[in-house]
């Protein structure tokens, strides 16, 4: 099987205090000012001090209580200890504005995590998928999503509209991981824009830029919600 190559930065096995991945800051323009954002499985923080600075509220949760303690203080972040994969889901009854996830993988949390996303919600999440095992760890099938797991997480009902979805390899330096990732917003969110003005904000962020790698090998790299119909 050919794997696509997507030409992109990648900053996986991050340190604490490391820079917010490029897929999570082209789409941060999605979440309001003001929104209350879950960063799942947060680690050190790098996601909710990003969308801290954007004036979100957020919620960072981890089961390493030191590595949030690093964020703690931070305006704009609260933090949760939790083990999220024994046990209830630990946030039952709240909602969220947006939910981020990165480099994380429970699949039985995908219904808590739909559930928690409100009508006008964004799901920003991205993480390593089937084929990384060659290429090193995870190589564990339960930490790695199936080709086009995250389309079908967004197709649970109530349907969120695709903005943007990849997969495929993602070149590092030195070798190359196996990622997938998705944009995707909620019913009741306004999408595509209903004005040129923010159509060209949204394409400015990015949003235009999404799949341009697609028709490469077996494995699509789509912009759309159907993994057949790529975007060139």
């Amino acid at each position: 099987m050919t794997i696509p190559m997507i030409r992109a930065c990648s900053r996986f096995a991050q340190p604490q205090r490391a820079a917010p991945s490029p897929w999570i800051a082209r789409f941060a323009h999605l979440v309001a000012p003001g929104a209350r954002v879950l960063d799942l499985a947060a680690g050190g923080g790098r996601h909710a001090r990003f969308f801290a600075a954007r004036g979100a509220r957020v919620l960072a949760v981890d089961r390493d209580a030191a590595a949030l303690a690093s964020c703690a203080e931070v305006d704009g972040i609260e933090t949760h200890v939790a083990d999220l994969e024994t046990g209830a889901w630990p946030l039952a009854g709240e909602t969220f504005d947006a939910i981020v996830v990165t480099n994380y993988l429970h699949r039985p949390l995908f219904a808590a995590l739909r559930t928690a996303l409100t009508a006008a919600g964004v799901l920003l999440y991205e993480t390593f998928a089937q084929g990384n095992e060659r290429y090193g760890r995870p190589a564990n099938p339960d930490f790695l999503l199936d080709p086009g797991e995250l389309l079908a997480l967004a197709a649970r009902p109530p349907a969120l509209t695709v903005v943007a979805f990849e997969q495929g390899a993602v070149v590092t330096d030195p070798g190359c991981r196996i990622v997938q990732r998705i944009a995707a917003v909620g019913p009741g969110y306004p999408w595509p824009p209903a004005s040129t003005e923010a159509a060209t904000a949204a394409a400015g962020n990015g949003g235009r830029r999404a799949g341009s790698n697609a028709r490469r090998g077996a494995l699509p790299v789509s912009g759309r919600a159907s993994p057949h119909e790529p975007m060139e």
